[in-house]
């Protein structure tokens, strides 16, 4: 890519650009087109992306309730802390969901928040219905775009200088690192989608390409991913398959005892 293409590219990663697609999403026969039984009420755990919080999934939020699912955001302030505490702090969260909408749920995370909604599915399995990964770099957490790895750096520091809540060194090569290092390169045990896109230069596709996953490409920006119709269009049938999975089976009518010819003699 030449220095006019990755400028062009870089300025499309722009939040205020990504949000002019809002108009084209809600317009869109992917929006509109809601059944509001198709979820089963099913609970969805939302997990932005780094440092972003639970307003950018907002309208991801809207588009499930609209279609009978349960979303609930992560509560996890801008997702700019240490990996291993947050992790903590979502397990906390899914199970309290999970308690809410009687069952395991889904966990859908975009960039940062696909990575650790991957390493909650490695840790509790049995609460997780299935995985949504949207433009997660969960091949390389290190390996994304240089301006984003600069900034969470800089956290580092200022985490060293003494400000609370925030990446710390041991995120990048201490024990953090390693454990959930570890942890992401572990085989899942639930259904997965991992979502990427040839456009994104924050997390290119060789970053988010989960072997354990179903792959799928869309042609968004990083940043308008969760804004872009064809996303929808393509989890709309894979999380209703979900949803469907998820019902308890009819318990099956049992045959009544036979009468015991002794018994009315």
């Amino acid at each position: 890519m030449g220095v006019v293409e990755a400028a062009r590219a870089a300025a499309r990663e722009q939040v205020v650009v990504a949000m002019l697609d809002i108009p084209r999403l809600i317009t869109h026969p992917a929006w509109r087109g809601a059944d509001p039984d198709e979820g089963r009420g099913l609970g969805v755990l939302l997990v932005p992306g780094f440092g972003f919080g639970d307003l950018s999934l907002r309208l991801t939020g809207t588009w499930l309730r609209n279609r009978g699912y349960v979303p609930a955001g992560a509560h996890i302030g801008l997702n700019i802390g240490c990996t291993t505490q947050l992790v903590d702090r979502l397990e906390r969260r899914l199970q309290a969901h999970a308690e809410e909408t009687g069952g395991p749920v889904v966990l859908f995370g975009q960039s940062r928040g696909g990575g650790l909604a991957r390493l909650l599915a490695v840790r509790r399995p049995e609460l997780v219905r299935g995985l949504v990964m949207v433009g997660s770099p969960v091949l390389d957490t290190l390996g994304a775009h240089p301006s984003v790895v600069r900034v969470a750096r800089m956290l580092a520091r200022l985490s060293a200088a003494g400000l609370p809540g925030l990446l710390d060194e041991d995120c990048f090569a201490g024990s953090c690192y390693e454990t959930n290092s570890e942890a992401m390169a572990r085989p899942l045990e639930v259904p997965a989608v991992a979502v990427f896109s040839p456009n994104d230069v924050i997390a290119p596709p060789k970053l988010c390409a989960d072997p354990c996953a179903e792959c799928v490409e869309v042609r968004s920006t990083h940043t308008g991913m969760a804004l872009d119709p064809e996303l929808y269009e393509l989890l709309a049938p894979r999380l209703a398959a979900w949803a469907r999975e998820a019902e308890p089976a009819t318990e099956v009518e049992r045959a009544p005892e036979p009468v015991s010819l002794a018994s009315t003699a």
